[in-house]
């Protein structure tokens, strides 16, 4: 077995267990490496690709590796893969869904808290020496504790679970939007109600976004649903910048339609320095804050998803079919 790996090799030294891997397969260490053709003279007879989940694994690549089988994102994200090009081939798409959910699910509690407590913006006026115009300013302005706060979490799948479960210690109201609604024992295991998207967007004082990225997602939070939204509510998005329209959200808060965001995510990524969400008005900027997509890399998510990853390349070394696919074959 040879094994093209798109990824840090010092990520892949630290978080897998190499002891596990037998001595006859050979690992190719690519880096981020993006061009086709140094990838090729790499690893072009690869039997499997190891990809960060953001590290494009383009159709041209997929065609040209004639001993291709196996695609697997590192993380759970896996749309910069071209499956549909893999499933023409044949090849096996699979991610780590639900290996970070605990992890990420942590971040948009930290988000959530960090937006409430306006936690960048007093950091910054305690180093400027203004703790006390901070301290009386927003004691009359009113802080709000997140027990208090009825959230409203969308997509709920393993994060959104996580997320909830959370929540539920934090004594918070949950409500929960989803294409498929939980069995009832579910729900009242979480302490969670079903509402529909529009009443969840009314009612609820923190908006937490848990969907995947794909066509049907897409800016899923737009003008018109930001306009549905409690002018005090916030939104969280700690799924993919992709399922957030930023101009959108800029003019919801440049109008007073919800009162600030907590983003572990932007579109695109890697971020640049471009983006309009880094060019906000100076009486604007305090309302979002933002945390570098490491929602779902602590030690114990990439120990888990490299455990996982390399227990399906054995099976296809063996022959056998992998677990979570995602094309369908």
């Amino acid at each position: 077995m040879k094994i093209l790996l798109m990824t840090l090799r010092e990520r892949i030294e630290r978080f897998s267990d190499l002891s596990i891997i037998p001595d006859d397969w050979e690992l190719i260490f690519a880096g981020f490496e993006t061009d086709t053709q140094k990838l090729l003279e790499m690893g072009r007879y690869a039997d499997v690709i190891f990809a960060d989940a953001m590290q494009p694994v383009t159709k041209d690549l997929i065609v040209a590796m004639p001993n291709l089988k196996l695609i697997h994102s590192e993380g759970v994200g896996y749309d910069w893969i071209d499956i549909q090009a893999a499933k023409a081939r044949g090849v096996y798409v699979c991610n780590n869904a639900a290996a970070n959910s605990k992890a990420v699910a942590e971040q948009a509690i930290l988000l959530m808290l960090a937006v409430l407590r306006r936690l960048v913006e007093g950091d910054r006026m305690v180093r400027e020496a203004r703790q006390l115009e901070a301290k009386s300013s927003w004691s009359l302005e009113g802080i709000r504790e997140l027990w208090n706060c009825h959230v409203g979490i969308i997509g709920m799948g393993a994060i959104g679970r996580e997320t909830a479960k959370r929540l539920k210690g934090f004594e918070s109201k949950i409500s929960y939007y989803s294409r498929h609604p939980l069995p009832i024992d579910l729900e009242r295991g979480l302490g969670a109600d079903y509402l529909p998207l529009d009443e969840l967007l009314q009612t609820c004082d923190i908006i937490s976004i848990h969907l995947p990225s794909n066509a049907e997602t897409r800016h899923f939070m737009n003008a018109e649903r930001f306009r549905l939204m409690k002018k005090s509510a916030i939104l969280i998005n700690t799924a993919r910048g992709e399922v957030v329209n930023q101009e959108d959200l800029i003019a919801a808060l440049k109008e007073g339609q919800i009162a600030g965001a907590g983003l572990d995510t932007l579109s695109p990524e890697p971020v640049r320095p471009d983006n309009v969400l880094l060019h906000l008005p100076e009486k604007l900027r305090h309302k979002i804050t933002f945390s570098p997509h490491i929602g779902g890399v602590t030690e114990q998510a990439f120990v888990q998803m490299h455990r996982f990853v390399w227990n399906n390349i054995r099976r296809i070394a063996e022959g056998k079919r992998p677990g979570n696919i995602v094309n369908e074959l």
